[in-house]
Parts: C-alpha cells; structure tokens; sequence
C-alpha cells in the first residue's frame, strides 16, 4: 500500500502526479466537510483512533505526565548548563512546562497512529515532502501552539517520525515542497483579521502605548502586581486601591523573535531506554528538533527583555489568570521572582476546572502556583487550592427574555489533538456533533424554528454551520462574532452543550439553563457526579440529547416558572457555590486573601 504521510494538506502543487494513490486517515479527525470537496476521488481508508478507547486515554495521560517530569528534569539540568544558570525545576516548569506537556502528548498520538497504521496496514511505501527542520522550529509557545492545529506542521512530524522509526520497514519517497508559502485555513485568517482590525483593537493598542506614562506618574515598587487578572477591570482597580497601591494597567511586550542555530540545539537526552523506537526514546530525538527558539537561542534576549520590565522590582505577589501558558516574557519573569520567594498566584480563568479527572492544564497551573483560586471548588490533596469565587462574574449581571428564542451555543475543536483532558478529542467531534443532530431532530418542527445556533468564529475548517445548514436550514446560525450576554438578553433560555465556561456565566447570572453532554467523552470526577445529579434531578442536566430535547419540549410555554421554582432554584444555587460562587462581597474577600500572604 502506497500512502502520503498527510492526508489533509491537499494543496494541489504538493501532491505527487499519481491522484491515485490511497490516503490514509490517522483516525476521523482528517475527514472534512463533504461541501469543501477536498478529498473528492480520492482512494481512503481510516484507521480506528485508538484514544475513542477514553480508558487508554485515561491510562495515558497518567503515563505522559510521568514521561514529562522525566523530560523535565533533564531538560532543566540541560538548559541550565547551556544558559550558564543554575536555576530549579521549578523556574524551568513555569517557562518550558506548557511547551513540553504539549509536545510530549502530542507526539504520542501522532506516534502511536502510525505504528497501529504501519501494523494493521502493511504500508509498504510512503510520500514525504522534504522539509527542513529549522525552518520548522516555533519562536516560542504561542506559535506552538497555533502551528500544531495546522496540516504543515503535523506533515512536518508525520515524516519525521516515519524516518526516524520506520526507514526500515516502509519506503519513504522524499519530494519537494513548491509552495513554500504556509497554507493559511480560512479560519486562521479570520483570526488574523480580527485580530488586526477594528476600533477596540485599534483601541486596546493606542492604551498599550499610554500605559508606561500612566504607570511612571505613581511608582511603586514593592506592590502586588496584577496582570490579566481576569478579574472585571473596575473589580480589578477597586481590588488594588484596597491593597493600597495606585491600580495599574501592565502591558506585556511580545516575544522577541529570534533564527534557529543548529549549534544550540546539538545535544542529546539520555533516558536510558533500551527498545530504539520506543516512545521516549522517540521524543527524546524529536525535543532538540522542536524545542521553540525563544527557550534556547533567544534565551538571552528573552531575559534581557524581562530585566528591562518596569514592573515592581520586589512584588509582594504576583497575580494572573492568563499569562501562564503563552506569554514568554512574564513567564520568565515570574519564575525568576519566585526563585526569590514571590508568591505566584493563578486565579481560574474559565470552566472545566475541578470537574475534569485529568486535564493538563489544570495540573499545571496548580503545580506551579503558590496560590490558585479557584471559582468554588476544592481538593484534599491539593491544598493550595483557595476557592473564593467566579473571578470573571465579581460585579458583572445579566437578563434574559421570558418570551425570546432559545440560545444553543456549540463547541468547535482543532482537528488534531493537542494537550489532554476530559473533552471530545479530534474526531470525535463528529459524535459531538451527532448529538447536536439528535437534540434537534427530536423537537417539533415549530419549537426548531425558535433555535439560535451559535458557533464559534474560530471553526478549525469543521465548516460548522455549513453542516448545520444542510441539516436543517430551518435553524437560524449566529458566526460568534456578537458578544453572547447580547444574545442572552433575548433569549428565554440557553442550551450548554460541553463541559467548558458557558453554563457556569448562566448558571450564575441566573439564566435558564439546559445542559446536555456524553458522559462517555465528557467524563466527570467521581466526587463531582452528585453535583451534576443534582442538577440531572430537577431537568438542568442530561447525558443524552434526547432527554434533553423533551425536557425542553414540556418547559417551553413556561420557561421561567420551572426554573424560578424551588427545587430547581435550590440546585442551582448549590452547584453554583461549589463551582461558581459570588461571595457576598467578593473584594473583600480577596483583599483577605492578599493580605494573609
């Protein structure tokens, strides 16, 4: 059998003469949309995905994360002698710990795909298009991370890991790459678009170029420092004024961008592995290949960069929501204040988190944070979990119409794996969106008419409402592009579909809330389940679309007086105050909370 090594790229200059020849699908997530016609006389066959087999997916990610802290520990020992530093793992997870979790998992579907491929198969020959890996190296973790969920770049480790592993078993056909240009999806350009126009944008950089002038009239140098606090912004001001310093408005410079040098990256980790294609030892090739540049031949600038930063000098705490994961500048500047002993404090910045039985961001953040606050919830073994409160809602409402549409808002996921947790990975979206088939077949024709579907603007060439628009034309589809507590406020209810932020915002603003999932793809820690039964009890929760549906069906006509009733009302407010409280006087309490550090 006679493959190429990708099989959603399909850009015609790239493909060799022969059509013919069969792609294979490393699982359903390469299968797109019927309408795009991509693959249209193509001669395919699919390979099962081996994580549809969630309990492999559980017994993985506790496999990966070991791997990790394995790679971990030698990566820090490696760059600490290429950097002439000495400083600890800790220093080294908070700036290299997301990138590495990422990869590490990452690569293992990858790897694991195509052996089953290679076994069940019997690939005897394959197409690979040449690339150079420096050319290929990502500046730093937020390029990453946008480069994993394009076809070039799993191209890129599909033929690295073909020729790595498999040059015995499987004829590689090496042929050039003629467009030279990155194949940017609709999607991606859509993101850029946005995120280059319009008057907030234009808004939101003119107040970047303000903001040292602001800063420099009250300085300070020894306060907290709040930074994407994800905290409401007056909430924010009001919080630091309270703490008694001047509130203060950080912008964070970008990466500096850097050229990949082959002499920083001739090294080698030694796991002591004794199978040559072995996973680890597979990654542990791949890592020095792949590692962003920022961390090694931008390691200079990058704390050069950092030392030059006007923020406080000797903060008594340094606080984010968001900047954990991607922006390199603060997160070399916070590891290097918390080798000093300045607490990191991690405020939750969204849902899933304390509901989810593995999620590697979540462990992450907890691992690296002194403090991490969480939005109600709590865990025994982890007590550095303070729950005080839903960061996003402090002093923030919203209403809805007794007589409005129903708002059904939908999920939307990279075609390829990323980093793991308990959510629809890949092509098991297509079973997500099965569900969302189900739920909407099963309502009369007349209630279908009355459902705004909205999907997210970023699609990741799903083609969602496409879908939705053969199905059933009938329904009315929002793009993403308003903001949703608009759409609330005119709608009579809202339908959650995935464990993630949404029903947690209408939960708590007191909405009308139906929540549907699979519990099969959509796990749920054991010691939550009675809150979700709870909610299962009194018509909130279903773990099928159909009964869901139905409910929805009998409460139409009177929406408000099922959900203002008691029992529903009670529910409610017990499932909010473990997992999306409001304190009573929420600054007060973090002002407690900052204080006692």
């Amino acid at each position: 059998m006679v493959v190429r090594t990708l099989i959603t790229t399909a850009k015609e200059n790239t493909w060799p003469k022969d059509k013919n020849r069969p792609v294979l699908f490393l699982g359903e997530w390469c299968k797109l949309y019927k309408r795009k016609n991509l693959w249209e006389g193509m001669d395919s066959k699919t390979i099962k995905y081996h994580w549809d087999d969630r309990n492999k997916l559980k017994n993985d990610y506790i496999l990966l994360l070991d791997i990790h802290e394995k790679f971990l520990f030698q990566l820090s020992e490696i760059l600490n002698k290429t950097h002439n530093t000495n400083y600890s793992i800790r220093y080294w997870r908070i700036l290299i710990g997301p990138w590495l979790g990422w990869f590490v998992q990452i690569v293992y579907d990858r790897w694991f795909m195509l052996n089953k491929a290679i076994e069940e198969e019997r690939i005897d020959d394959c197409i690979v298009i040449k690339k150079d890996y420096l050319d290929e190296v990502t500046n730093d973790m937020s390029e990453f991370g946008n480069s994993i969920i394009y076809d070039d770049w799993n191209e890129l480790i599909y033929g690295q890991l073909l020729q790595i592993c498999w040059h015995d078993r499987v004829s590689i056909q090496l042929i050039n790459n003629i467009d030279n240009q990155k194949n940017k999806s609709e999607w991606q350009n859509k993101i850029d678009k946005k995120t280059s126009i319009g008057f907030f944008n234009i808004f939101r950089n003119s107040l970047k170029k303000l903001l040292p002038f602001f800063n420099s009239l009250f300085p300070k140098d020894s306060g907290y420092l709040f930074i994407s606090s994800y905290l409401p912004l007056l909430s924010d001001f009001k919080l630091q004024i309270r703490l008694g310093q001047f509130p203060k408005l950080w912008p964070t410079p970008s990466t500096p961008l850097v050229e990949a040098n082959e002499a920083f990256r001739k090294w080698s980790i030694d796991i002591n592995q004794s199978k040559n294609n072995s996973f680890e030892n597979i990654v542990a090739k791949l890592i020095p290949m792949h590692i962003p540049k920022i961390y090694l031949e931008g390691y200079d600038i990058l704390k050069e960069v950092s030392d030059k930063l006007p923020w406080p000098s000797k903060p008594k705490g340094i606080f984010t929501g968001t900047l954990w994961s991607d922006t390199e500048v603060f997160k070399i500047w916070a590891a290097e204040k918390t080798e000093h002993g300045v607490p990191l404090i991690i405020g939750q910045h969204g849902g899933h988190y304390g509901t989810s039985p593995f999620a590697f961001s979540e462990d992450h953040q907890i691992k690296i944070s002194d403090k991490f606050i969480s939005w109600g919830w709590q865990d025994d073994a982890r007590p550095n979990i303070i729950p005080i409160g839903n960061l996003k809602g402090f002093g923030l409402d919203c209403s809805h119409d007794p007589n409005g549409k129903a708002l059904m808002v939908e999920y939307t996921i990279p075609r390829y794996s990323y980093f793991l947790y308990a959510v629809a990975i890949s092509g098991q979206f297509l079973d997500y969106f099965n569900d969302q088939k189900v739920f909407l077949n099963s309502l009369s024709k007349t209630l279908r008419e009355k459902i705004l579907i909205r999907v997210n603007s970023v699609d990741y060439d799903w083609s969602l409402s496409d879908r939705f628009e053969d199905y059933m034309p009938e329904l009315e589809v929002d793009l993403g592009h308003q903001n949703i507590r608009n759409l609330i406020r005119k709608s009579r209810i809202f339908i959650a579909t995935y464990n993630a932020t949404t029903y947690l915002e209408s939960m708590t603003w007191n909405i009308p809330t139906i929540i549907f999932w699979d519990e099969k793809n959509w796990e749920l820690k054991e010691d939550v389940q009675p809150f979700f039964d709870l909610l299962k009890s009194v018509g909130i929760f279903h773990d099928s679309p159909s009964s869901a549906s139905r409910h929805l069906e009998s409460i139409w006509d009177n929406v408000d007086g099922w959900w203002f009733s008691d029992s529903v009302q009670n529910a409610r407010i017990t499932f909010c105050n473990n997992f999306s409280r409001i304190p009573k006087d929420p600054l007060k309490e973090l002002e407690f909370f900052f204080k006692e550090l």
